[in-house]
């Protein structure tokens, strides 16, 4: 009866440490996954402050930071003119703040299939400030048009952002 009743106790005892640990890993993030606070995916409204977006209304992002530094952006103006989806990748610059840097391809629109032409593509440089729940950001943003020979136009510009995880 004595065995028994040790082994209980030292079973109990475990699980009870095994649940602190867990607790504990889940309320304080280490110094290692801080940089990992935006990774997921994200909803923002732009207000186009100055270049060739400037006349867009209701401007809107969606991006997905991906582990690694990796990151895709589409807006919900990608059929106009024909451009898709931005790629790039983004870095930890300080406290809960962050640098992207995402290139999209810009296409005309043809009048028939035959008529595609390369358009230049496009730069974003965006620089985010998480919220102190990690579930909202504030950023500021500059872009850069290029032509097709990669040369800088004068369509260049800023805007600001707000966004928010998308979550369950």
């Amino acid at each position: 009866m004595g065995k028994l009743v040790r082994t209980l106790f030292l079973v109990t005892c475990s699980a009870v440490a095994l649940s602190a640990c867990e607790q504990a890993a889940t309320l304080a993030p280490s110094k290692a996954g801080e940089a990992d606070e935006l990774v997921g995916a994200w909803r923002s409204q732009l207000q186009v402050n100055s270049g060739a977006f400037a006349g867009m209304q209701g401007l809107e992002f969606m991006y997905v930071f991906n582990l690694g530094g990796t990151m895709t952006e589409s807006s919900n103006y990608d059929a106009s003119p024909p451009v898709q989806p931005a790629y790039g990748v983004w870095r930890k610059t300080g406290a809960r703040e962050f640098e992207a840097r995402y290139e999209f391809y810009n296409t005309k629109p043809p009048g028939a299939f035959g008529e595609i032409v390369k358009g230049g593509y496009g730069l974003f440089i965006e620089k985010i400030v998480l919220s102190e729940d990690r579930h909202s950001f504030t950023s500021t943003m500059s872009y850069t048009m290029y032509d097709n020979t990669g040369k800088p136009t004068d369509a260049s510009g800023s805007a600001t952002g707000t966004g928010t995880r998308i979550g369950f």
